[in-house]
Protein backbone atom coordinates (compact mmCIF):
# COMPACT_ATOMS: atom_id res chain seq x y z
CA UNK A 1 0.00 0.00 0.00
CA UNK A 2 2.73 2.16 0.64
CA UNK A 3 3.99 2.24 -3.49
CA UNK A 4 0.75 4.02 -4.33
CA UNK A 5 1.73 7.44 -5.79
CA UNK A 6 -0.53 10.28 -7.50
CA UNK A 7 -0.10 10.03 -11.04
CA UNK A 8 0.50 13.34 -11.57
CA UNK A 9 4.11 12.56 -10.22
CA UNK A 10 4.70 9.89 -12.85
CA UNK A 11 3.32 11.87 -15.82
CA UNK A 12 5.35 14.62 -14.97
CA UNK A 13 8.62 12.69 -14.71
CA UNK A 14 7.86 10.90 -18.03
CA UNK A 15 7.04 13.89 -19.98
CA UNK A 16 9.68 16.69 -18.06
CA UNK A 17 12.36 15.92 -20.12
CA UNK A 18 10.58 16.18 -23.48
CA UNK A 19 8.80 19.35 -22.83
CA UNK A 20 9.38 21.86 -20.24
CA UNK A 21 6.00 24.66 -19.17
CA UNK A 22 7.34 26.72 -22.14
CA UNK A 23 6.33 23.79 -24.93
CA UNK A 24 3.34 22.50 -23.24
CA UNK A 25 1.28 23.88 -26.22
CA UNK A 26 3.67 22.31 -29.04
CA UNK A 27 3.63 18.91 -26.65
CA UNK A 28 -0.39 19.00 -26.78
CA UNK A 29 -0.17 19.35 -30.93
CA UNK A 30 2.19 16.09 -30.51
CA UNK A 31 0.38 14.10 -28.75
CA UNK A 32 -2.85 14.52 -31.27
CA UNK A 33 -0.58 14.84 -34.37
CA UNK A 34 -1.72 11.37 -35.92
CA UNK A 35 -5.77 12.78 -34.77
CA UNK A 36 -4.72 15.72 -36.96
CA UNK A 37 -3.14 15.56 -40.31
CA UNK A 38 -3.71 11.25 -40.73
CA UNK A 39 -1.23 8.70 -39.38
CA UNK A 40 0.03 8.39 -43.00
CA UNK A 41 1.00 12.21 -43.42
CA UNK A 42 1.88 12.33 -39.60
CA UNK A 43 5.25 10.33 -40.38
CA UNK A 44 6.15 13.07 -43.12
CA UNK A 45 5.33 16.00 -41.60
CA UNK A 46 5.80 17.48 -38.09
CA UNK A 47 5.29 20.38 -35.94
CA UNK A 48 8.45 22.10 -35.36
CA UNK A 49 7.25 25.43 -33.28
CA UNK A 50 4.92 27.81 -32.32
CA UNK A 51 5.09 31.50 -33.20
CA UNK A 52 3.66 34.09 -30.95
CA UNK A 53 2.32 37.39 -32.18
CA UNK A 54 0.92 39.39 -29.54
CA UNK A 55 -1.91 41.84 -30.49
CA UNK A 56 -1.68 45.50 -31.99
CA UNK A 57 -4.67 46.72 -30.31
CA UNK A 58 -6.22 45.20 -26.89
CA UNK A 59 -9.52 44.43 -29.24
CA UNK A 60 -7.43 42.35 -30.88
CA UNK A 61 -6.96 38.49 -30.70
CA UNK A 62 -3.43 36.76 -29.94
CA UNK A 63 -2.32 35.63 -33.19
CA UNK A 64 -0.16 31.85 -33.10
CA UNK A 65 1.14 30.29 -35.83
CA UNK A 66 1.95 26.83 -35.83
CA UNK A 67 5.64 25.99 -38.12
CA UNK A 68 5.40 22.80 -39.83
CA UNK A 69 8.60 21.08 -41.03
CA UNK A 70 7.93 19.13 -44.76
CA UNK A 71 9.28 18.20 -47.72
CA UNK A 72 8.33 20.83 -50.69
CA UNK A 73 5.81 17.93 -52.36
CA UNK A 74 4.46 17.50 -49.11
CA UNK A 75 3.78 20.76 -47.80
CA UNK A 76 2.15 21.25 -51.11
CA UNK A 77 -0.48 18.56 -50.17
CA UNK A 78 -1.34 20.04 -46.67
CA UNK A 79 -0.90 23.77 -48.09
CA UNK A 80 -4.19 22.40 -49.86
CA UNK A 81 -5.30 20.69 -46.53
CA UNK A 82 -4.72 24.18 -44.29
CA UNK A 83 -7.82 25.12 -43.14
CA UNK A 84 -9.16 21.35 -42.69
CA UNK A 85 -5.63 21.41 -40.12
CA UNK A 86 -6.87 24.28 -39.10
CA UNK A 87 -9.70 22.97 -38.00
CA UNK A 88 -8.94 20.11 -36.34
CA UNK A 89 -6.47 21.86 -34.04
CA UNK A 90 -8.55 24.44 -33.02
CA UNK A 91 -11.73 21.56 -32.47
CA UNK A 92 -8.82 19.89 -29.77
CA UNK A 93 -8.19 22.84 -28.28
CA UNK A 94 -10.17 25.40 -28.68
CA UNK A 95 -11.24 28.49 -31.16
CA UNK A 96 -9.05 29.92 -32.75
CA UNK A 97 -6.16 28.47 -30.74
CA UNK A 98 -3.67 28.32 -34.20
CA UNK A 99 -4.62 31.15 -36.39
CA UNK A 100 -2.30 30.09 -39.38
CA UNK A 101 0.06 27.62 -40.37
CA UNK A 102 3.72 27.78 -42.08
CA UNK A 103 5.67 24.95 -43.41
CA UNK A 104 9.07 25.28 -43.01
CA UNK A 105 11.17 22.52 -45.95
CA UNK A 106 12.92 19.81 -45.62
CA UNK A 107 15.54 18.33 -47.84
CA UNK A 108 13.43 14.97 -49.53
CA UNK A 109 16.80 13.58 -50.20
CA UNK A 110 18.04 13.11 -46.34
CA UNK A 111 16.60 11.73 -43.29
CA UNK A 112 13.91 13.49 -41.93
CA UNK A 113 14.77 15.22 -38.60
CA UNK A 114 11.67 15.92 -37.57
CA UNK A 115 9.64 12.79 -38.37
CA UNK A 116 9.36 10.78 -35.14
CA UNK A 117 11.31 7.09 -35.30
CA UNK A 118 8.94 4.57 -35.32
CA UNK A 119 9.62 1.45 -33.95
CA UNK A 120 7.18 -1.17 -33.76
CA UNK A 121 7.56 -3.51 -30.69
CA UNK A 122 6.05 -7.01 -30.31
CA UNK A 123 2.69 -6.45 -28.32
CA UNK A 124 2.86 -6.66 -24.70
CA UNK A 125 1.80 -10.48 -23.28
CA UNK A 126 -1.69 -11.03 -22.15
CA UNK A 127 -0.93 -11.24 -18.58
CA UNK A 128 0.51 -7.45 -18.72
CA UNK A 129 -2.47 -6.74 -20.66
CA UNK A 130 -4.83 -8.21 -17.91
CA UNK A 131 -2.85 -6.98 -14.94
CA UNK A 132 -3.22 -3.03 -16.16
CA UNK A 133 -7.11 -3.75 -16.83
CA UNK A 134 -7.20 -5.04 -13.55
CA UNK A 135 -5.50 -2.01 -11.53
CA UNK A 136 -7.29 0.32 -13.61
CA UNK A 137 -10.79 -0.98 -13.22
CA UNK A 138 -11.89 1.28 -10.17
CA UNK A 139 -11.71 3.92 -12.57
CA UNK A 140 -15.36 4.97 -13.08
CA UNK A 141 -14.69 7.37 -16.38
CA UNK A 142 -13.99 5.27 -19.48
CA UNK A 143 -12.44 8.32 -21.20
CA UNK A 144 -9.59 8.74 -18.58
CA UNK A 145 -9.53 4.60 -18.14
CA UNK A 146 -8.40 4.63 -22.03
CA UNK A 147 -6.19 7.29 -21.56
CA UNK A 148 -4.17 5.64 -18.56
CA UNK A 149 -4.34 2.45 -20.10
CA UNK A 150 -2.36 3.48 -23.03
CA UNK A 151 -0.04 5.18 -20.89
CA UNK A 152 0.56 2.24 -18.61
CA UNK A 153 1.21 0.12 -21.69
CA UNK A 154 3.81 2.31 -23.30
CA UNK A 155 5.62 2.80 -20.43
CA UNK A 156 5.43 -1.17 -20.02
CA UNK A 157 6.92 -1.33 -23.62
CA UNK A 158 9.46 0.92 -22.67
CA UNK A 159 10.58 -1.11 -19.50
CA UNK A 160 10.72 -4.13 -22.20
CA UNK A 161 13.09 -2.51 -24.59
CA UNK A 162 15.62 -1.47 -21.85
CA UNK A 163 15.30 -5.37 -20.62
Amino acid sequence: MSDLRPLSSSVSKLTSATFSKKFVALGRVLNSWDDIIGPEMAVKAQPVKIHYRKPKTAADKPEATLEIAATSADAALLHYQKDLILARINQLFGDQWITGLRFVHVAANTENNYAPSRKFSAPLPQADLESLKTDLSGIEDEEIRNCLEKLGQSVLKKERLKK
